[in-house]
């Protein structure tokens, strides 16, 4: 995605919709153990600069504190998984749940990281490189 364009996407009720101003890096494959509670299975994310998001709809964007270091964003309205971003050390970046964007996305799945906390019903057989932890 070049650095002119903008990416849209947004939860299934509608009620939470952005907009991505710039590049998105290419999709990360977590295989962690809040990722999985909070997904259904994998979660897999693209990452931009917080100030290059902005949010066009979101009366029903909610933030949930995960862990200690970490808070995801959803629609309390239609439970979508939207957001991940990290609180101590409080970042710049926030990461986008990959499929909330509109198609097409131009991005690739570039790696998996906590492989080694992955669930035992699927493999990961892609050949993208995969990293026991991040």
């Amino acid at each position: 995605m070049s650095e002119a364009s903008v990416a849209r996407g947004g939860c299934l009720c509608g009620g939470v919709r952005y907009q991505a101003h710039g590049g998105l890096r290419d999709v990360v494959a977590c295989h962690c153990s809040q990722c999985r509670r909070t997904s259904g299975h994998f979660v897999a994310a693209t990452q931009i600069a917080a100030a290059k998001l902005q949010l066009t709809a979101s009366a029903t964007l909610r933030w949930y504190r995960s862990s200690a270091k970490a808070e995801r964003g959803f629609c309390a309205h239609c439970g979508g998984n939207l957001f991940w971003r990290e609180t101590a050390p409080a970042t710049t970046d926030i990461s986008i749940m990959a499929g909330t964007l509109d198609a097409p996305t131009g991005l690739r799945l570039a790696q998996h990281i906590f492989v080694a906390d992955k669930s035992d019903y699927y493999e990961i057989a892609d050949g993208a490189p995969q990293s026991a932890r991040w």
